[in-house]
């Protein structure tokens, strides 16, 4: 099965900023009917949805639009009198409602876990060592969990599942879409992003008799800082061994013969398209200290990133804003910090789109997923405009570019 188009259906309504999270709720039965209906047939024959508003995110809203589906792929959009309805299609009359591309949740769980209090259903994170960045999602994927259909139902397409935080370099993340008869088919890409955690989580000190390096912030830097020069150094000592190689080839020497071949690390190895700006790393720091450690180290590197788990650097938005990278905002429901405004969370995104940054929403849960759309609702009661809020849910920002390529065919 291929990538699948992914349009949400919502019978229409005035969807004013304090209301578009109760509105989404309570529609939830006509799009579970509109994506089944939509789904069952996309792969069999061309389908047209026709007479409701598009929401098409890059070219405004249609009124009273045209969009024809057919092989998994969106392949023409516009107004009635724009776009001809091929023969034989299956024309679904969608008056009245409000058609918006699928949603895409920039970082959960869906897949690691099932049931919290029940360790043998959760997969989340390998807590032997702080560095693993070779452990990846997709062998832990579970396509089978029942939290992918709810988050589905809510207009939830695609997803990217990430590793728990516990760890400084859990592991990679997988791009997921939500429908599909196995892992197989639901993993679009196995190793999309390295997430790079410096919260303060990962500390080994959450008892006395338990307590292990590193304890501290500088033991964290300290340690990431080694494993990227470990790499690196790794990276040499190939680089070298292939060029012996070579040039045992073309010049055979029966005294030496070639050289002897390196062990294979895979820990190093898995940091190495991260070190070569190949992937992205998903640079994770709540309060303006860590930020400000985490972006230096990636800097030091030379990383591509990210910028993740932001909720608690208001005071530094304008740094943020220069660093020229998208952010992934949430979660919505997070408690601000006691010496913060009550809006801080809910306000966060409206103040980034202020200053040009291009934002993305994250549930970074499994059970949570579903409430992803009530997160641009909320922001948008709280300075975020519609369209930015709509943007921030659908593949737009960089981190998402392969999966907006899968979708219109490129």
């Amino acid at each position: 099965m291929g990538a699948q188009s992914s349009v949400v259906i919502l019978q229409s309504s005035g969807l004013a900023a304090r209301r578009w999270a109760f509105v989404v709720g309570q529609l939830l039965l006509v799009l579970a009917v509109c994506l089944l209906s939509v789904s069952v047939l996309a792969q069999q024959k061309i389908v047209v949805l026709k007479g409701g508003k598009l929401l098409t995110v890059s070219h405004g809203v249609i009124e009273n639009g045209v969009l024809v589906m057919f092989s998994g792929k969106i392949t023409a959009l516009g107004t009635p009198g724009s776009i001809a309805i091929p023969k034989g299609a299956q024309v679904i009359d969608v008056t009245g409602m409000t058609v918006y591309p699928g949603l895409i949740d920039s970082e959960s769980y869906l897949g690691l876990t099932e049931i919290s209090a029940e360790q043998s259903t959760n997969d989340l994170i390998e807590i032997s060592d702080e560095i693993m960045p070779h452990m990846h999602v997709y062998d832990a994927f579970h396509a089978e969990s029942e939290l992918i259909p709810v988050a589905r139902l809510n207009g939830v397409t695609n997803a990217i599942v990430a590793p728990h935080s516990q760890d400084t370099l859990p592991g990679q993340d997988s791009l997921v879409q939500l429908d599909g008869k196995s892992a197989n088919d639901m993993l679009l890409v196995r190793d999309i992003a390295l997430p790079l955690n410096f919260t303060g989580e990962q500390r080994r000190n959450e008892s006395w008799e338990k307590r292990k390096f590193p304890q501290t912030r500088m033991g964290l830097a300290a340690q990431l800082r080694q494993a990227f020069v470990d790499a690196q150094d790794y990276a040499d000592r190939w680089a070298d061994y292939e060029k012996k190689r070579a040039d045992a080839t073309a010049k055979p020497d029966d005294k030496k013969g070639p050289p002897s071949p390196l062990k294979h690390d895979l820990k190093l190895e898995a940091l190495l398209p991260y070190l070569q700006g190949k992937k992205p790393i998903v640079l994770a720091a709540q309060e303006p200290s860590d930020l400000e450690t985490a972006v230096g180290l990636a800097r030091n590197f030379n990383l591509k990133f990210v910028l993740n788990h932001i909720s608690h650097s208001r005071p530094v938005l304008d740094y943020v804003a220069s660093l020229k990278v998208p952010v992934i905002v949430g979660p919505i429901y997070e408690d601000p910090r006691n010496y913060e405004r009550y809006d801080a969370v809910y306000s966060l995104p409206g103040e980034l789109y202020k200053r040009g940054v291009k934002i993305a929403f994250a549930s970074y849960d499994a059970h949570a997923v579903r409430n992803l759309p009530y997160a641009a609702g909320y922001a948008t009661a709280f300075g975020l405009p519609h369209d930015e809020a709509l943007k921030g849910e659908v593949p737009m920002t960089s981190r998402q570019t392969e999966l907006r390529d899968r979708y219109s065919g490129h």
